[in-house]
């Protein structure tokens, strides 16, 4: 497969990402009972990992690894407080779910900033 056309999966995958953490997310307010459908448990487990075979290849494509380019392992390590914050919004109730919930969406648009410049520190 076409390194661009990985690279379109990986945006997708990411994309679907986190709508599937804000639609989780909403559901746990408005009609919690749909956090429990088949589906529902099982699709964001199936895309995520579909998002980090993705990447991987990419990084096999570029020969580029965390060890070695400073951009991809300031992206792996958020991608770790991601997944960290996520599981903290969906366990914790009221602020501190707002917080976490907050927190993961940050750490989403800094991966996308990282991703995009090629920068550890986008911006600067």
């Amino acid at each position: 497969m076409p390194y661009q056309w990985i690279k379109y999966l990986h945006v997708f995958f990411a994309i679907s990402s986190v709508g599937l953490f804000l639609l989780r997310l909403h559901w746990r307010q408005v009609a919690p009972h749909r956090l429990q459908l088949r589906w529902v448990r099982i699709l964001p487990h199936v895309n995520d990992s579909l998002l980090l075979l993705a990447g991987l290849t990419l990084m096999a494509r570029l020969q580029a690894w965390p060890w070695q380019t400073p951009w991809l392992a300031a992206k792996m390590l958020a991608l770790g407080l991601y997944i960290l914050a996520g599981m903290w919004a969906f366990r914790a109730r009221g602020k501190a779910a707002v917080a976490a919930a907050m927190s993961a969406l940050l750490v989403f648009f800094y991966m996308v900033a990282v991703a995009v410049s090629k920068q550890a520190l986008p911006g600067i």
